[in-house]
């Protein structure tokens, strides 16, 4: 299936502390992520840029996103071959680096899938699914760094 997809998010601001933006210390970088028919969630930014810690920020939903493309992706190679997958787990890592402007860029990111597969004769197959899954990733695709896998398979 070919085809063009098309997404929307609704960003509220939820951080007016009654001055709004009159000063850089002035103002809470709540923010309240929605997409119709899903929950909420609760955003801010990162805690160095004087996020809330307990809120997702951006740089966790992208390395979330570049982790959960390449598992979805991956399931999916892995069912095109005959391999069984009985558990996948990530830890998943990214750089970010500031660039002395007010900005800055990721980097890298690592990905460290171990997954367990359901025999021996599967391993080969499930090592070599990652690489159809990172060109099938629509997330890895999208950024202009290196997204690297350090992945581990096991027989459960």
């Amino acid at each position: 299936m070919i085809g063009e997809h098309t997404y929307r998010v609704r960003a509220t601001w939820d951080g007016n502390r009654g001055a709004g933006t009159t000063g850089y210390r002035d103002y809470d970088r709540a923010v309240t992520l929605a997409i119709d028919g899903k929950p909420d969630l609760a955003a801010s930014s990162d805690k160095p840029f004087r996020g809330d810690p307990t809120r997702w920020n951006p740089e966790d939903l992208l390395l979330a996103a570049l982790s959960e493309c390449h598992l979805l992706s991956y399931l999916h190679a892995c069912v095109t071959v005959g391999v069984v997958v009985t558990s996948y787990e990530d830890d998943a890592h990214g750089v970010m680096r500031e660039d002395g402007r007010g900005g800055g860029a990721f980097v890298e990111v690592v990905l460290r899938p171990r997954v367990t597969v359901a025999d021996a004769s599967m391993v080969a197959a499930a090592e070599a699914a990652h690489a159809q899954a990172n060109e099938w990733c629509f997330i890895a695709n999208s950024v202009a760094f290196p997204v690297r896998h350090e992945a581990s398979v096991t027989v459960g």
